[in-house]
């Protein structure tokens, strides 16, 4: 079948996902929804669909079959309730929401509907990635030792302007870990649960956060959330790890992610593995290095919307994969919900001074 899908928030990212829908074969954009009739009629015009100033009435008016929330991260919680209502599945942009406590509010929304509740992290479906895990799930890191993130980013004043949402706490739930990091810190907990053959899928790999959070480059008269932090992370099979989150660190650097042990290493910076190095070399290990190697664009280390939209083509057709065949989806709400909760962790850790214990 051909799955009809409208966006709710019709801001930049949205742009992505509807390039990202018009490549797929089973799928078609039917409508969008904002406040703003300039940007409104846009954005219809651009991706030929139609636009709805209030989300109920395109969800009454052009009976999707899927929403795709892509409204401010504090504000995902409403159009998902009113999706499930009226039995459409919902696909959400990161983060799945600003608390745990409204991702669950979102779930049982879902449960109650029978419908399928999502998160979109594009980069699990990034090939890249995906050779790290695959190398994580093979046992070939040995006894795990670091798995962590950078995300040395930057952002300018008008990134956080008056007339937008981004650094109200609000809205955007946090700054630096909550807006550009949650990709990295998603990445990370996926990875190191795949050196975890035993750990329960519902439990998250990281046991124990440690943080200190700051506001360093940004007026915080405008700004209500951090633009520097830094979390030490304990996982539940020993392993430790950092996150450094950042948008003060001008010009901006790529994202980095590192899974080490015993008997291997591998790094990436943004889509390029730098590093591959195994005690016991395999023989594919020539020709992955090659497929990954070269320079990597600059991922958003500066300009928010320097991203290619094909991980969330990817991202999209393995949600409508997942209804069209009744399976799993990778991405489900429990799982999203994984890096929000470490987020959550960091922030309190932060606030409180102390160590804060995943799930306690």
């Amino acid at each position: 079948m051909t799955y009809r899908i409208a966006i709710a928030g019709i801001g930049a990212v949205a742009d992505i996902h509807a390039a990202a829908i018009s490549d797929l074969a089973d799928a078609t954009l039917v409508a969008g929804s904002c406040r703003t009739g300039e940007k409104g009629r846009t954005f219809a015009s651009e991706h030929d669909c139609e636009w709805y100033e209030d989300t109920e009435t395109m969800l009454d008016e052009s009976a999707p079959d899927v929403l795709l929330v892509c409204t401010p991260s504090g504000a995902h919680l409403e159009p998902t309730v009113a999706a499930a209502e009226r039995g459409v599945h919902i696909l959400c942009e990161k983060p799945l929401e600003i608390t745990t406590e409204r991702i669950d509010a979102m779930r049982d929304a879902a449960d109650r509907a029978g419908v399928r509740l999502g998160g979109v992290f594009q980069q699990r479906y990034n090939p890249v990635v995906q050779q790290v895990r695959d190398a994580a799930s093979e046992g070939r890191f040995g006894d795990l030792s670091v798995v962590s993130t950078s995300v040395p980013w930057w952002r300018d004043d008008d990134y956080y302007g008056p007339d937008r949402w981004q650094g109200r706490r609000m809205l955007d739930g946090g700054g630096a870990m909550m807006n550009q990091s949650i990709h990295g810190i998603d990445a990370i907990q996926w990875l190191a649960s795949a050196a975890m053959p035993g750990l329960d899928p519902g439990v998250n790999p990281v046991e124990e956060v440690f943080a200190f959070t700051a506001t360093r480059a940004h007026d915080t008269d405008r700004v209500e959330v951090e633009d520097t932090a830094v979390a030490v992370l304990r996982y539940r099979n020993g392993a430790l790890g950092h996150v450094l989150g950042t948008t003060s660190m001008y010009p901006g650097s790529l994202k980095r992610i590192r899974m080490a042990g015993r008997d291997g290493t591998a790094e990436l910076l943004e889509d390029e593995l730098v590093t591959w190095q195994f005690r016991e070399a395999a023989d594919d290990d020539t020709a992955i290095r090659n497929r990954f190697g070269g320079e990597s664009d600059g991922g958003g280390a500066a300009d928010p919307m320097s991203i290619e939209d094909e991980f969330h083509r990817r991202n999209i057709d393995s949600f409508l994969t997942a209804v069209e065949r009744d399976e799993p989806y990778m991405l489900d709400a429990q799982e999203a919900r994984k890096a929000v909760e470490i987020v959550e962790a960091v922030y309190e850790s932060a606030e409180r001074g102390r160590p804060i214990e995943i799930g306690d």
